[in-house]
């Protein structure tokens, strides 16, 4: 992995390099809101110690609503044609380790038993550009699942403050080393003896539970009286799930957009929803609200990691400072530790 050591006023000129090759720059909301496409270099948010965004980066490599093809009849004749470029290549500059890391994730779901050309084309033609996370709150808790505020899983390229005011960069992968070749930058390697990385807060999320033993419990009580604790206060209202980095339930819809031509679309749905699993004959599997929020749990902490090895959350703490009724499913998962 190379190192360099870049001066705080020529990060300007790598978010102005990228501009100037002609991609799509992203960066985070100066108010933290959301993540953003950036006209000007002076536009890149570019802080360390600020919280996570209200929504995550997820929706630029699967997007709330997305056409898969357009259609056309013509007597006992359908025409089929594809989208418009769907996957510009893009830089997203910033974003902390609990939102980046979502790819890694989603990409075995997204390759399981079909592959995704729409989201893997998204993800092939994005660089991350990430950084370490020095903000920390009651909500956060990354360290419970396999995280750091200084973990580099997903990014190309991750930034680390130094004291001076600039940057260290570290360049991870080959994508990360494409795109400072193509910028063609006049880098100084870093040097620890010359540059001394700015120390961490000392509040750093603590871990809180054990995910192996959440899992445990998670396979022997799906009928547990537990959850109907959990029914009381969730309203469904899906909150969580669309700020969440890693939910991905959608569901296909053909909407017409004329008397003999529409397009067919993946639209964002929530398993928290009371119709998700609705039957057309009127059955619901899961017709009340502690079975939804069990199978919200469930699928984080015990399918996904059954299916892929891999814990379905990053502990970024959105689902909670979101919920207008205070559920938190760290708090959730804690208790099932101590169950």
């Amino acid at each position: 992995m190379k190192q360099y050591a870049l001066a705080k006023e020529n990060i300007n000129q790598l978010a102005s390099k990228i501009l100037e090759l002609g991609w799509r720059l992203i960066s985070e909301s100066p108010d933290c809101t959301d993540y953003r496409v950036v006209k000007k270099p002076e536009d890149v948010n570019l802080n360390f110690d600020s919280k996570p965004t209200n929504l995550s980066m997820k929706e630029y490599f699967f997007p709330r609503t997305e056409t898969i093809f357009f259609y056309k009849k013509d007597k006992n004749k359908i025409e089929l044609s594809d989208p418009p470029e769907f996957a510009p290549k893009t830089v997203i500059f910033g974003g902390k380790p609990c939102d980046f890391a979502a790819n890694g994730i989603l990409t075995k779901l997204f390759n399981w038993d079909y592959e995704d050309v729409f989201f893997n084309r998204r993800v092939e033609n994005t660089v991350i550009i990430g950084t370490r996370c020095d903000y920390s709150d009651e909500h956060c808790f990354c360290t419970s699942v396999g995280l750091s505020p200084d973990s580099n899983k997903g990014a190309d390229i991750f930034l680390v403050p130094l004291t001076e005011g600039g940057v260290r960069m570290d360049v991870i992968n080959p994508k990360g080393e494409e795109l400072i070749k193509a910028l063609n930058l006049n880098l100084t390697e870093y040097d620890e003896t010359k540059h001394k990385v700015k120390e961490k807060p000392s509040k750093v999320p603590e871990v809180r539970f054990n995910k192996d033993k959440v899992k445990q419990w998670l396979d022997g009580n799906f009928e547990s009286p537990f959850w109907e604790t959990l029914s009381d206060t969730c309203l469904g209202c899906a909150q969580c799930a669309y700020v969440c980095p890693v939910c991905h339930c959608f569901d296909i819809v053909d909407e017409p957009t004329g008397y003999l031509e529409g397009r067919r679309v993946k639209n964002w749905d929530c398993c928290q929803f009371g119709i998700f699993t609705k039957h057309a004959s009127g059955h619901n599997p899961r017709a009340h609200q502690a079975e939804r929020y069990r199978q919200r749990v469930s699928h984080k902490f015990k399918y996904y990691p059954d299916k892929f090895d891999e814990v379905l959350c990053t502990g970024c703490g959105r689902c909670a400072r979101g919920c207008g009724v205070g559920v938190d499913i760290r708090e959730i998962v804690e208790a099932i530790d101590k169950l």
